[in-house]
């Protein structure tokens, strides 16, 4: 008897000692921790936009690390008495096991501040990362409107601040004229290397094979940015106005820019209007202006039960509808511009690094 209960033990202890926990955590943590970090990040933007709204500072702090550390730790202990025949006790066996699982993550979060907000945020987007967005698929509409404020001469509607201004019928006419001249397949960029290795954006226009449309199309493109007419290439360049009528000048927002003009689209709380907190809401309701509205961002007492994202400030939840793609599309784009200014650099940062759990 105490024979197999030592065979049993020794199995335990085997059996224990064999198993693997690492590879087993992998799926789980993988896909959880991205959930989690999708979901804050989404939430920190909203929040930043919101307190833009009420004059309040943005703060971004990323998610520098995460190190996952697991522990297993097992033990059986065996112990027992033998007696002889003669002896009053009888055998004597005892058995024990013990174990003890430690899940101890550790995440390092990084502020973004100073020269790297300053690249991150304030800096202008290149007109070639607007290009680039659009031939890899993005509207053409949805990314001027929401990247320029202007282009040769035709400006775009800003709902705040001391340039607040209506947008140019010509500015959102070419936005529309681009997007269906992108759905033809019929634009396209390249980088031409100049003599002393400086880089040009070049935008083209397809001319073969093309429907009379999409040629129509493209000859009114060129009546509205005044390029020279039939020209299937133009130069791409940073600025308000163009050199000449062989070049298309981009006055692009920076992601801050970008942010600002969101946050006045912001449906603000009455009473907060009225406490002084903020502005009421600049929010478009003729039709033609309701066309220009990038984003609505929607607030209540109560938490909202579809929403993509949802914040709470000022005692008041703000948040985007599951089910309005359009503001969901463009908050995703915004998301996709964090990453395209990315700098990279984590030196000389702060670090606040929490153990977790």
């Amino acid at each position: 008897m105490i024979r197999q209960a030592l065979i049993l033990a020794l199995s335990l202890a085997l059996s224990a000692g064999c198993s693997q926990i690492g590879p087993k955590t992998v799926p789980r943590d993988r896909f959880d921790y991205n959930a989690a970090i999708s979901r804050s990040w989404k939430e920190q933007t909203l929040l930043n936009i919101v307190k833009l709204r009420y004059a309040d500072m943005p703060l971004f702090v990323e998610v520098a690390s995460v190190v996952s550390g697991y522990t297993l730790e097992g033990s059986v202990s065996l112990g027992g008495t033998l007696s002889s025949e003669k002896a009053v006790q009888g055998d004597y066996l005892s058995m024990g096991t013990s174990g003890r699982f430690i899940d101890r993550p550790t995440i390092t979060y990084a502020p973004i501040t100073g020269s790297k907000f300053n690249e991150s945020f304030m800096t202008p987007i290149p007109p070639r990362a607007i290009l680039f967005l659009i031939q890899s698929g993005w509207p053409a509409d949805i990314v001027l409107r929401i990247c320029l404020d202007s282009i040769n001469g035709h400006r775009s509607r800003v709902e705040g601040g001391a340039n607040r201004r209506e947008g140019d019928p010509g500015f959102y006419r070419m936005a529309d004229l681009i997007r269906e001249v992108q759905k033809s397949g019929a634009v396209g960029m390249r980088i031409i290397k100049g003599k002393g290795e400086e880089e040009t954006t070049v935008l083209f226009f397809h001319r073969k094979g093309l429907s009379s449309e999409t040629v129509e199309k493209l000859e009114e493109i060129n009546r509205i940015l005044g390029l020279a007419p039939d020209r299937t290439e133009t130069r791409v360049a940073y600025g308000l106005l163009p050199a000449s009528d062989q070049e298309i000048a981009m006055l692009t927002r920076s992601t801050l820019q970008i942010m600002v003009n969101l946050a006045t689209q912001v449906e603000v709380p009455e009473a907060h209007v009225a406490d002084g907190l903020t502005l009421p809401s600049m929010v478009a309701q003729e039709k033609e202006e309701s066309k220009q509205r990038l984003i609505v961002i929607k607030s209540g007492i109560d938490k909202p039960e579809h929403a993509f994202t949802a914040v709470k400030y000022e005692d008041h939840w703000f948040w985007i509808d599951n089910r309005d793609f359009k503001s969901k599309r463009v908050f995703g784009f915004l998301m996709i511009l964090f990453s395209l200014t990315e700098t990279g650099g984590k030196g000389g940062l702060p670090l606040v690094t929490i153990p977790a759990g």
